[in-house]
């Protein structure tokens, strides 16, 4: 590791289409923490929602945020009794952690994701906020920290966090090897259920989305068929087990017709906190089972595993920018013009690349 400097960078959200690249002091870690060099950032939808919006569903910034809550690098230095864990050891993060006893009442007995009061990193929904990992450096609780398994770059372990969504996702569903699967909305969470559902043995995997672009991705991380929904193109009949993850209301009706009668539907997609109009007869008269996924509990082991074992997730990756192009890697990942799935930042200063754009074939 290079030496240590006093002042690092972070990728900071002060409001409404205001995020600058501010210069901070470098935290050192407490009793029980470690220091991360942070190498790569994966952009989500809720650092886009904070800087156009300043807010991320019910959570709204009281000062400024730190973005980024999909982050990897290595260890730079351990607090005061930390064991088990080595300086340059390359990790990725758990974001969540629990505020108060962490008891669930039995019927959740296991489901942490459910828990009502949970820090995020890159989280306004607490004052004060929970900085993410878009920074040169972040202080992190050891038991947050996960290993990157060998011959997986951090890059890569920066992806952990979303297909770890994806895993809870397809783990929401009845057995799925063999069984087709449909996913609707191939966004980075869409591409990785199908990424997933793949991995987890789906017989057969359909894709559908309005964007080209996106389907290539999809098609690329798994998808045996895709669906061009703005070519006119409809969806699938009678599929065993449908993902939604578009979060569009308007998506509802014809993804309840396209699951067969008593098969599942999975809602991966955030839908709108507000009355939104959805026709939803197909529901009962279909008798179709239709599961919520929320985030996940601890299946970012099981996405090190699976990208241990090989499952791939850089064709996922469209865009990479250094950090001090922040601003403009959200812009990227905000504009459905730009053909953007994933998009990366480089954080750390030790090989900042110029942004590069690649799509898979």
């Amino acid at each position: 590791m290079k030496t240590l400097t006093p002042r690092m960078r972070a990728v900071v959200v002060h409001g409404p289409d205001d995020v600058r690249v501010d210069e901070r002091a470098r935290p050192a870690p407490g009793a029980g923490e470690v220091l991360l060099a942070v190498e790569w950032g994966g952009i989500c939808g809720s650092d886009i929602a904070y800087w156009k919006k300043g807010a991320s569903g019910t959570a709204s910034l009281a000062h400024p945020l730190v973005l980024g809550h999909e982050f990897a690098g290595r260890i730079a230095a351990l607090g005061d009794g930390v064991t088990g864990l080595d300086v340059g050891r390359a990790v990725t993060v758990h974001p969540a952690r629990l505020v108060g006893d962490g008891v669930l009442p039995e019927r959740l007995a296991g489901r942490t994701n459910l828990y009502p009061r949970v820090r995020y990193f890159g989280s306004a929904a607490f004052d004060p906020h929970t900085d993410g990992g878009f920074s040169e450096y972040r202080t992190v609780h050891a038991d947050q920290i996960r290993p990157l398994p060998p011959g997986v770059s951090t890059e890569q372990g920066a992806l952990a966090e979303p297909l770890a969504v994806a895993l809870h996702a397809v783990g929401r569903a009845p057995q799925l090897r063999g069984r087709t699967v449909l996913v609707n909305g191939c966004g980075p969470i869409g591409s990785l259920v199908a990424a997933a559902a793949r991995y987890r043995g789906a017989g057969r995997v359909i894709a559908a989305d309005l964007s080209p672009s996106s389907l290539a991705v999809a098609r690329a991380m798994g998808a045996d068929e895709i669906r061009d929904l703005s070519a006119g193109e409809g969806l699938p009949e009678d599929v065993d087990v449908v993902f939604e993850a578009s979060g569009a209301p308007a998506a509802l009706g014809p993804v309840l017709r396209a699951t067969a009668r008593g098969g599942t539907l999975v809602q991966v997609g955030n839908l709108p906190g507000t009355a939104a109009a959805a026709a939803l007869g197909d529901l009962v008269t279909r008798e179709i089972t239709w599961i919520g996924s929320y985030r996940f509990v601890e299946e970012i082991d099981d996405a090190l595993r699976a990208l241990g074992d090989g499952l791939d997730v850089t064709p996922l990756i469209t865009h990479r920018f250094p950090l001090e192009r922040a601003g403009e890697a959200l812009a990227v990942a905000a504009d459905p013009a730009a053909g953007s799935s994933k998009v990366m930042l480089r954080l750390h200063a030790a090989t900042t690349p110029s942004a590069v754009a690649s799509r898979p074939n």
